[in-house]
């Protein structure tokens, strides 16, 4: 990609290109013969020549939508002259199905991890707490708010003492969709390969009880798996008291475990993206694919998720899908996403929020073009509902919302043991007990928020390394974090409040 040119060309029957750098009304763009008819904005796109009213509009050989009118050649393409369309899209199950040429286990990547009893790995030792309901929620964000810095000097190899509150499991629909899903999230928490021990707490008259949830998921009580009811422990303060205890207890175990050579196969990376702009279907979400590519081939476990995010594209899915099975298993989510957001102002109906538009991108069907290129190029190999826990190396899909707290605690709650998300706009996103990891999708963005970035991705914009470059450097990124470094939104102290899992249900 070159650098110095003012304009980003993605594919030669594309008949917009992308505005590398802002562009002046009336400017002359000599290398394309164009003229600009309006002030550009970096990231936005300017027509390429003459678009007639109705033809499609193409961005990496992608029909993004429909001319609203006749466009002029240099004239800013978006949201005022760009409409929805939403053509028929063949899912052509597996025709781009590529075996993957996985290495030789001798040959495999390594990181440092805390290897769990039943063989699972984590990138982190937390010890957690978390709440059946939102009554227990106070209760448990106190007792680990008891377990400061100071008090945890004597545990070295423990990263914290973490809090899941949460606000649901009462007044919810039981049995129920919503009901299920709430207990996989909490089970896949309290079980996840990031904690090394873990205590419910519940307040007794919920209808999510702490007895019934142990049993429904199969869960072992223990001495790193322990829970507590407030009306049966004597109340707040006595509950608080016997919490305090109890994490008291586990802090030894879980100190006791050191971080050893583990293969790369353990990894299992959750993919998100929030504030996305016009770059980072160029730059962060390719570049974090080509990352993806490096990981399967090493036995590892990548998760594409929010499902709304590719509407429009899920043909780049399906067309991967290792059997018809599983592609259409991907197109019945988005069939009931389709049907659970009509009638509502819902980005899956087309519009993108404010921050998205102000970056380039005019409509859902762009944005998915962009989220869809995080999972890379390799086989779909599995597709799950939200919160199932992932038994499938490989690239996979776990549906969820869009918005970023609520895919990432499913992807969690599935087994992710580390976060990757992509930003154009600059999210302040982090998660516990998986950590993330923020990829930033152009330069100036990265630059006035270094604080909050871990990687500059716009390095492939600026030209100085190609997709397959970057995505090389995001790899041995991932790995070192997986061994103990710390990303920038845990040297900020984020992830306490982003435990939130979807609520689908009644509330009555």
């Amino acid at each position: 990609m070159n650098g110095a040119s003012p304009l980003i060309r993605l594919h030669p029957d594309d008949n917009v290109l992308v505005v590398r750098q802002p562009l002046a009304l009336g400017q002359e763009l000599p290398e394309f013969g164009l003229r600009t008819r309006a002030q550009l904005p970096a990231g936005h796109k300017i027509a390429a020549r003459p678009i007639a009213a109705g033809e499609r509009v193409r961005k990496y050989n992608v029909v993004i939508g429909a001319a609203a009118r006749d466009i002029e050649a240099g004239e800013h393409v978006h949201g005022h002259n760009l409409v929805m369309v939403d053509d028929h899209r063949d899912p052509g199950f597996g025709l781009d199905v590529k075996p993957v040429a996985l290495l030789p286990e001798r040959d495999r990547a390594t990181f440092m991890g805390y290897v769990r009893p039943d063989g699972r790995v984590g990138t982190r030792n937390y010890v957690g707490l978390i709440s059946s309901v939102n009554c227990s929620a106070t209760v448990i964000k106190q007792i680990a708010a008891h377990f400061t810095p100071e008090r945890l000097a004597a545990y070295p190899h423990v990263d914290g003492v973490v809090a899941f509150a949460q606000t649901s499991g009462c007044g919810m629909s039981s049995p129920s969709e919503h009901f299920d899903l709430l207990r996989r999230t909490i089970a896949g928490y309290a079980t996840h390969a990031n904690l090394g021990g873990a205590l419910l707490v519940g307040l007794g008259c919920e209808r999510n009880q702490v007895a019934d949830l142990v049993a429904a998921q199969g869960l072992q009580l223990g001495p790193l798996m322990r829970s507590f009811v407030m009306q049966d422990t004597g109340g707040t303060r006595a509950t608080i008291a016997a919490g305090i205890a109890a994490i008291e207890e586990m802090l030894p175990l879980a100190n006791a475990v050191r971080r050893q050579p583990v293969s790369a196969a353990h990894l299992k990376i959750g993919l998100e993206c929030g504030g996305s702009d016009g770059f980072s279907g160029i730059s962060a979400n390719p570049a974090l694919g080509a990352a993806m590519d490096i990981l399967v081939r090493h036995g590892g476990t990548a998760i594409l998720s929010e499902t709304p995010e590719i509407h429009g594209v899920e043909f780049m899915l399906t067309r991967r899908a290792i059997s018809p099975d599983v592609g259409q298993k991907l197109l019945d989510r988005l069939a009931w996403w389709e049907q659970y957001t009509r009638g509502h102002n819902a980005q899956f109906n087309g519009v993108v929020g404010a921050g998205n538009q102000a970056g380039g991108l005019a409509n859902i069907i762009e944005k998915s073009l962009g989220s869809a290129m995080k999972g890379g190029t390799t086989p779909l190999m599995a597709v799950y509902r939200y919160a199932e826990p992932i038994d499938q190396a490989g690239f996979v899909f776990m549906d969820s919302p869009g918005y970023d707290p609520v895919a990432v605690t499913g992807q969690i709650a599935s087994g992710a043991n580390l976060i990757c998300f992509t930003t154009g706009r600059g999210s302040m996103f982090g998660s516990k007990p998986a950590p993330t990891v923020k990829l930033a999708s152009n330069t100036p963005m990265y630059q006035r928020l270094q604080e909050d970035m871990d990687i500059n991705c716009g390095l492939v914009i600026d030209g100085e390394l190609s997709v397959a470059q970057m995505g090389e450097r995001i790899f041995q990124h991932l790995l070192r974090t997986a061994s103990g470094e710390k990303s920038k939104s845990e040297a900020l102290g984020l992830g306490d409040h982003e435990f939130v899992p979807w609520h689908l249900g009644i509330t009555s």
